[in-house]
């Protein structure tokens, strides 16, 4: 039945975060009609606290792995989300008819930069987090709506 679903990418700079979360959201909301997949134009491992603040939204992550785009190639996309500038600036082009979507989230760990208490650090997270839900929530209509207008 997977070659029924939407097959979604989710990409950003080092899918670390981000992209992390928006996979492990689209798993967990919209599994039954989207394969969603997550890369980053170069890999920086996953992040300890994207994986914290979603298993406090029931959500585990902590088996997904940080992947660089060029290793999801062979996969037959529907759509590239890019939910960074840098990576939507620098997407490698895809075989086939793929849609890109551009849908830019805030990066927590520069948010949390400055952050003096695990509290502070870990709100920008919670805060993304959220808004990534809402996103996923409106899968994959909107993509398909993004698309036909791209």
């Amino acid at each position: 039945m997977a070659k029924d679903k939407v097959r979604v990418l989710f990409l950003c700079t080092g899918n670390s975060c981000r992209s992390q979360m928006a996979e492990g959201w689209a798993r967990a909301l919209r599994g039954e009609v989207m394969e969603p997949y997550s890369a980053g134009i170069e890999t920086h491992g996953l992040n300890p606290r994207a994986v914290q603040v979603m298993a406090e939204a029931g959500v585990d992550i902590s088996r997904q792995q940080s992947k660089h785009v060029e290793t999801l190639r062979d996969v037959a996309l529907d759509y590239v989300v890019s939910v960074c500038g840098h990576a939507d600036a620098h997407c490698p082009t895809f075989p086939g008819r793929v849609r890109r979507i551009h849908h830019a989230f805030d990066d927590p760990p520069k948010l949390a930069a400055g952050a003096r208490t695990e509290a502070e650090m870990l709100a920008p997270y919670r805060r993304v987090r959220d808004e990534i839900r809402a996103f996923v929530e409106t899968l994959p209509g909107a993509l398909q709506e993004a698309g036909a207008h791209a």
